[in-house]
């Protein structure tokens, strides 16, 4: 199984964009709307790398990354 990367953007298009070059290069890719969103997707499983919008509605990314590092499964990842 591929690494799995995790895009976090408030625009659909990007997402898409980002999410068909990934996939192509052989990365399982799962998706967030917004940093609330993309905290729902966290359920465990190992992401090896985040890709995040800073401006973002209901939670920017900086709020999203300070949250994210409280969450010790995720500590430390990039």
């Amino acid at each position: 199984m591929g690494k799995t990367i995790l895009i976090v953007d408030d625009s659909t298009s990007l997402r898409q964009v980002v999410g068909i070059a990934l996939k192509g290069a052989g990365y399982e890719v799962i998706e967030g709307c917004d940093g609330k969103d993309a905290l729902t997707k966290l359920d465990g499983r190992k992401i090896h790398l985040i890709i995040s919008d800073v401006n973002m509605p209901n939670m920017d990314g900086i709020s999203f990354v300070k949250a994210l590092k409280q969450i010790p499964a995720y500590k430390f990842t990039p």
